[in-house]
């Protein structure tokens, strides 16, 4: 007889649970997971941390490389000589280098104004050098920026927190989601895991959660997503005090096609126990005006007291 292959629904994640609060995936979609003991340069990937960082870090970044080559070569410049370079009128030290430095400044840029110009093998083979390496890097830099532009990316923005609300004649664990940007998001899919811990162990059970509605069209709008917590449901006749003590998760994926960079983008994030309202729900956000809707996404938080359903 054939062993049965065993099934996972971990999602990836791992099925223990070694310390209570532990949060697989944090509000801004990252996983809460650091690897260590790993050698330096099997850990680098320069063009996965240039690509996203923040705008400020990158041309801090680039402002910095630019100012230590061109720093580096005035060095250099300076060594060899700056009589070496035609057109310097400098006679302090500290003039010469910076004489080197505007001179590096307009190599490595390919400007070159023609005041000043290397003469004799050394400073033409170092100028030589500079002038390829300023192309090569100036290559990387438009590569970099176009990456940074090119590369697809959702700012779906999710309520703070989730609410267990009144549901038609049941219960319902909701949160809402809104696309503040101005493109348009098509083809949009939800999906809900639930990670809770399982009684007197250290593993985690995941429950892949039925939604109300789990895709749209078009999402124009801010969208409720809700997860009916009927009798099928794992949530089904718990309290909050237990989903605290099961240290439970709510893990969201949302998958949509972006109409402006005709591409698919990805978002995640997620909800703890201790970020839920009980008997609370959301109020509505959207206003028929001047011949059309508005959406007031300063709203996406904003909840009022509900009864539940017993």
């Amino acid at each position: 007889m054939a062993r049965q292959k065993r099934k996972f629904n971990d999602l990836g994640l791992g099925t223990k649970n070694d310390v209570g609060g532990y949060r697989a995936l944090n509000k801004d979609g990252s996983f809460n997971v650091r690897k260590i003991n790993v050698p330096f340069f099997e850990r680098l990937n320069f063009f996965h941390t240039l690509i996203t960082m923040s705008w400020t870090r990158f041309f801090g970044f680039v402002l910095l490389c630019y100012f230590i080559i061109n720093t580096f070569f005035a060095i250099i410049y300076t060594f060899i000589g700056v009589e070496n370079l035609t057109g310097i009128d400098a006679d302090s030290s500290f003039d010469q280098f910076m004489e080197g430095f505007f001179f590096s400044a307009q190599t490595i840029t390919t400007l070159g104004y023609g005041r000043v110009a290397p003469i004799g093998y050394p400073a033409n083979i170092v100028a030589a050098i500079e002038s390829m390496m300023g192309l090569l890097g100036f290559a990387l830099a438009t590569g970099l920026l176009y990456g940074r532009f090119s590369r697809p990316s959702s700012k779906i923005r999710y309520s703070t927190h989730a609410v267990i609300a009144p549901y038609q004649d049941i219960n319902g664990f909701m949160f809402r989601i809104t696309n503040p940007q101005g493109n348009q998001l098509l083809e949009m899919e939800v999906q809900i895991n639930l990670a809770m811990q399982r009684k007197d162990s250290e593993l985690r059970d995941f429950f892949s959660l039925e939604l109300e509605r789990s895709s749209v069209a078009f999402m124009p709008y801010m969208w409720t997503i809700v997860h009916p917590i009927t009798d099928k449901s794992p949530l089904h006749n718990m309290d909050k005090g237990e989903i605290l003590k099961k240290d439970a998760e709510f893990i969201i994926a949302t998958k949509a096609f972006d109409e402006s960079s005709a591409q698919t983008v990805y978002s995640r994030s997620s909800y703890k126990a201790d970020e839920i309202k009980w008997g609370e729900k959301f109020i509505y956000a959207v206003k028929r005006e001047h011949n059309g809707l508005t959406i007031d996404v300063g709203k996406i938080d904003s909840t009022e007291k509900a009864k539940l359903n017993s």
